[in-house]
């Protein structure tokens, strides 16, 4: 299946029912991909994508993402074959180490070399699905299992420093930012990810998947207003806070900067927010992941967003 260039963020990650009319909903307005978090206090993305499976169509399921600590790879193998043979060719996996405050703060797991965890839980995941089968000893698994069949499903990783990029260069098939700023994407994450192809001796880099908050408003003031508090709940988080830092925008006293809401947030009226993310693609992003801060009706909001979306699914097509 080719991919999509445009994304949106899954709006109901709390009620399975609501996610799942959520996915109908978005698939009819001519959206062409979906990714869902799974983490927190969020239902499990896997679990809903084998329901919509069977209640949608064409629409691509991305788990963007699953965190590694409290799920073992073979599980996560298990399930993921499971929604292929339901969408075949839909189910794009995503997996990532979350963040310490959540991984040991809220579960209670020792949090240890998350990258160097992530490489092996790729490793497993991919050999099973991809192959078949794994016989693998590390660091922190020992896996020799097999499934009943294959499901060459495509392997993403998150990415938020530049040495996840660098990983995920040499490991995925493809790579999802979240709340990066633009520059920090071309000035910082492409060349780690470029360099991390290159160390693994591949041809060309992962796809590239940016996250981009999206505000339908004219006025800026609004925009600040709704944006404000959803980015500077990342930015309480450390890995955030120092990105934002690195990419020339540190946070105030904890609190996103104006400077920082208006390079992050791609905000307007539908035809300046089209024209906006269609820049951003033609910047030489892959795919871009939009998540709606709704201003007020939160359906209306969604139905122009969507709206957008389709129109640059059109114009842009779908591509290797």
């Amino acid at each position: 299946m080719p991919w999509p260039r445009v994304a949106i963020d899954q709006p109901d990650r709390n009620n399975a029912v609501g996610a799942l009319a959520a996915i109908q909903r978005l698939e009819a307005a001519g959206v062409p991909a979906i990714w869902t978090v799974t983490g927190g206090r969020t239902i499990d993305a896997l679990t809903v994508y084998a329901a919509a499976a069977v209640r949608s169509e064409r629409i691509i399921l991305g788990t963007g993402i699953i965190p590694t600590y409290p799920r073992h790879p073979f599980v996560t193998a298990q399930q993921t074959l499971a929604v292929h043979q339901l969408a075949p060719g839909r189910i794009r996996l995503g997996l990532g180490p979350s963040h310490r405050p959540i991984i040991e703060g809220s579960l209670g797991i020792p949090m240890e070399r998350p990258l160097a965890h992530l490489r092996e839980y790729v490793t497993i995941v991919r050999g099973l699905l991809w192959d078949g089968q794994i016989d693998f000893q590390g660091e922190f698994f020992r896996v020799r299992q097999r499934l009943p069949e294959t499901a060459p499903v495509p392997i993403y990783t998150s990415a938020l420093r530049p040495k996840a990029f660098q990983l995920a260069g040499e490991i995925a098939d493809g790579v999802i930012s979240w709340m990066c700023p633009p520059s920090y994407i071309h000035e910082r994450a492409v060349p780690a990810l470029e360099n991390g192809a290159r160390a693994a001796g591949r041809t060309r880099r992962p796809r590239l998947v940016v996250q981009v908050p999206v505000v339908m408003t004219t006025d800026v003031a609004v925009m600040r207003e709704k944006a404000r508090p959803v980015v500077g709940l990342y930015g309480r988080m450390p890995f955030y806070a120092q990105m934002f830092e690195t990419a020339g925008f540190p946070l105030e006293n904890g609190t996103p900067s104006d400077a920082l809401l208006d390079h992050l947030v791609v905000w307007g009226d539908r035809d300046t927010v089209g024209e906006r993310l269609a820049q951003l693609l033609e910047g030489g992003i892959d795919e871009l992941l939009t998540m709606l801060i709704p201003v007020a009706d939160h359906l209306a909001e969604e139905a122009e967003l969507a709206a957008v979306l389709a129109a640059l699914d059109r114009r842009f097509g779908w591509s290797g």
